[in-house]
């Protein structure tokens, strides 16, 4: 490609089940995924089952307080040990097949006629353990034998767009408090939803409320184009609401410099974390088949606007409005990506080029198995 544009990933990356099949084993089975909300699993017995990769997961809370990760399989003969994305036992977790029983952090402690069966190991045959670390709220999960470096691969995408990880530290995300949750069924490859949440090329074309909070969006570059920098407020918008009008106090340990201003993360493979100043937007994507991706958003706010009841609506509006604007124009996209004028992809204007580095990042993780 001559001049100032560069080529996109061929349509097949989006469609070929091949390539879905080696993302989900050398991306989403290798890195650290982030799974679900801690303070979702309040009480000991209460579990989680999330879709990493082709392996359902399940996340519980141990009687210690600790959380645990398994993969979801009984280990006598491989049945789904829970069938529900989420609940709570009381106890132990039993297979509905043939009741074998594991304890909350995970070891064989029953079976019919295990007593007979001297030789079966209790610690070795319990339930397959998933490296499991707990950031910003969150339990991130790894299916790796040797996990990455956290330190590296997720505490460097912090790096890489604001400077530092202290940067985080005023927004107190682990503090915060689930406002308001909406998952999304997107009819489209998870890629597209990367590159779409990584340029801005679009705004001023389908985000109509976000760029009259964000003026500078409408020029078409986001705000993860350079090191530490925040979109800031329009002049006359008072909060980052649906009609720019008043939200929340300032987080309390946020610095004055990072008042009025929106900062953008993509920490590979499957996060978005959105900081403004009185809450955080962290989206989880679930890549489920080369044309489906399942997205949970949280709306996270200090303790007390929750705990007060106060009306989180007007906040919530705005960036549900901007992802389904998202989601839509990715599913506008996915039939495309089969068609024979895609068959060689597409173009990155000058502003996405950094799309062309994720473009590469996919391609060296895929290695010879696209």
């Amino acid at each position: 490609m001559t001049g100032s544009l560069i080529s996109t990933l061929p349509g097949r990356y989006y469609t070929d089940p091949a390539i879905f099949a080696a993302e989900q084993e050398r991306i989403f089975e290798e890195m650290w995924f982030c799974a679900v909300r801690g303070a979702d699993l309040p009480n000991p017995g209460d579990f989680r089952t999330v879709q990493v990769g082709r392996e359902s997961v399940l996340v519980a809370r141990s009687r210690d307080g600790s959380l645990n990760a398994f993969l979801n399989v009984c280990r006598h003969r491989g049945a789904r040990l829970c069938v529900e994305e989420a609940g709570t036992v009381k106890r132990a977790f039993q297979c509905p097949y043939h009741a074998w029983t594991y304890a909350l952090d995970g070891k064989l402690i029953a079976a019919p006629n295990l007593t007979s069966m001297p030789d079966v190991d209790r610690v070795e045959y319990g339930l397959s353990r998933v490296h499991l670390r707990e950031w910003l709220g969150y339990a991130w999960v790894c299916l790796a034998d040797t996990p990455p470096s956290f330190e590296t691969d997720v505490f460097g995408a912090v790096v890489e767009r604001l400077g530092s990880l202290d940067a985080l530290d005023g927004y107190d995300v682990g503090e915060l408090t689930v406002g308001r949750r909406i998952a999304y069924d997107v009819k489209a490859n998870w890629k597209l939803i990367v590159e779409n949440f990584m340029e801005c090329y679009h705004c001023a074309t389908i985000h109509p409320e976000l760029t009259e909070v964000l003026p500078e969006f409408a020029d078409g570059y986001a705000a993860q184009y350079y090191v530490g920098h925040g979109a800031e407020f329009g002049s006359g918008i008072k909060g980052f609401t649906v009609d720019g009008g008043e939200g929340f106090e300032k987080l309390a340990a946020l610095e004055d410099e990072r008042d009025r201003k929106y900062y953008a993360i993509t920490v590979r493979p499957q996060v978005f974390v959105n900081l403004v100043p009185d809450h955080v937007i962290f989206h989880r994507m679930f890549p489920l088949a080369p044309d489906r991706t399942l997205v949970e958003c949280d709306w996270l706010y200090a303790k007390d606007v929750v705990a007060s009841g106060r009306d989180v609506s007007r906040s919530v509006e705005l960036f549900h409005r901007v992802n389904e604007q998202d989601f839509d124009a990715c599913e506008r996209c996915q039939p495309a990506m089969a068609s024979r004028a895609y068959a060689r992809g597409g173009v990155l204007v000058p502003s996405e080029h950094h799309i062309g580095g994720f473009h590469s990042w996919v391609v060296d993780r895929l290695g010879s198995a696209d």
